[in-house]
């Protein structure tokens, strides 16, 4: 059979890689600590689960609209009314099955052959395994340019040329755990300015994994950027909710028909009972956010100050997300070294640099999202053999 050559350029996730191994270990009677995954230890917040239960008991388990319920809709309106002050109309949100599909649509928009996209990296790896799907020229800026993995305004600035069509930014940051404040967001807003033709998309999904008592300066709070701003964020950080697969994404109101037409070409509508239980995670007491985020501060110490007491290894502090992302060169090895030893010789697992684009070369990827056990015992294990 002939494939379309397109297939070929996809990427995927190496954390699935490993995801598969840790488990092959597991079977083969060896004892894994897996810090690879992207996603924490919580439970979703049992209202969000009865809410779902309920739906499905009072029969709303039909076919909804391509892009959502409305009054999942007006939850999301309303929560980042009431989270940022802005104003956003319902029907420039659109519910969706995971945050992909979002960043799949805004690429597929916008990316050519003879266009160029700029993204992070290292980055979430979907991001350039889209863009050469499409055929578009992927254009890099790096995250490691900066100790504590923020952006460089400056940097990101003189990638854009005529030829660029969409901008891609991710605050907080996956993998590197950095984050950028209003001052730089602002810096780049304004040098955006000189571009009015180039798109952003805005990954957002970490907006309340922050640290430090610091918020988001989300790009809904520049309205001067609403016509050409897709923003992506969705349910699965914030209320670890990942499997149900739920996201939401923020179009300008010219791209909606375009969004509406995609999602009924690829999945007809995001499960009815789900997004029942995402409004009621919306919309319930937040008792289970400060309580994770009580616990990740408490991991984020220990891992960073472990890290720290390793042989070799440097670790900045991750300002958002569960992530950190050390660098390993001075233990003699890159990142994929440093990723198969501990694998195979102290039973940890995580994520080489690599696996997010070229320029992490010597780092690794660790989710603290896990227990203080769990984190405490990896150290151990990783310094006996270093």
């Amino acid at each position: 059979m002939k494939i379309a050559k397109a297939v070929n350029r996809l990427g995927t996730e190496a954390v699935y890689n490993i995801f598969a191994k840790t488990k092959q270990l597991a079977k083969e009677g060896k004892s894994i600590i897996d810090l690879s995954l992207g996603q924490s230890d919580f439970k979703s917040p049992k209202h969000a689960v009865d809410a779902a239960i309920q739906a499905l008991k009072d029969g709303y388990h039909g076919y909804t609209l391509p892009n959502g319920i409305i009054e999942c809709r007006e939850a999301v309106s309303r929560k980042i009314k009431s989270l940022y002050g802005a104003t956003i109309d319902p029907e420039r949100i659109v519910i969706m099955p995971g945050g992909k599909p979002t960043m799949h649509y805004a690429i597929s928009f916008f990316g050519e052959v003879g266009g160029e996209i700029i993204y992070p990296d290292p980055g979430f790896p979907i991001y350039e395994s889209m863009i050469n799907f499409t055929g578009a020229k992927a254009v890099p800026y790096n995250m490691t340019d900066n100790e504590d993995f923020s952006m460089n305004p400056d940097k990101i600035l003189s990638l854009i040329n005529e030829k660029t069509r969409l901008l891609i930014l991710n605050n907080p940051h996956n993998p590197t755990g950095g984050f950028t404040e209003k001052n730089v967001i602002d810096k780049l807003v304004k040098g955006l300015k000189n571009f009015p033709n180039l798109v952003i998309l805005s990954d957002e999904v970490y907006d309340r994994l922050i640290f430090d008592k610091k918020k988001i300066p989300t790009l809904l709070n520049y309205p001067d950027l609403h016509e050409r701003l897709i923003v992506l964020n969705g349910w699965s950080k914030t209320y670890a909710m990942t499997g149900w697969r739920l996201g939401w994404g923020v179009w300008p109101e010219k791209l909606i028909e375009h969004v509406f037409k995609f999602c009924v070409n690829s999945h007809s509508c995001v499960n009815t009972p789900a997004q029942y239980g995402a409004i009621a995670a919306l919309e319930g007491p937040e008792d289970h956010l400060n309580n994770m985020m009580k616990e990740f501060n408490k991991r984020r110490k220990l891992i960073v100050e472990g890290l720290r007491s390793l042989k070799g290894v440097e670790c900045s502090t991750p300002g958002g997300s569960f992530f950190a992302f050390p660098n390993v060169k001075k233990t003699g090895m890159n990142g994929e070294e440093f990723t198969k030893i501990c694998l195979e010789k102290a039973g940890v697992a995580m994520i080489p640099g690599t696996a997010f684009g070229k320029f992490a070369t010597d780092n690794v990827r660790f989710n603290f999202a896990t227990s203080t056990e769990n984190i405490s015992k990896a150290i151990q294990k990783i310094d006996k053999i270093l």
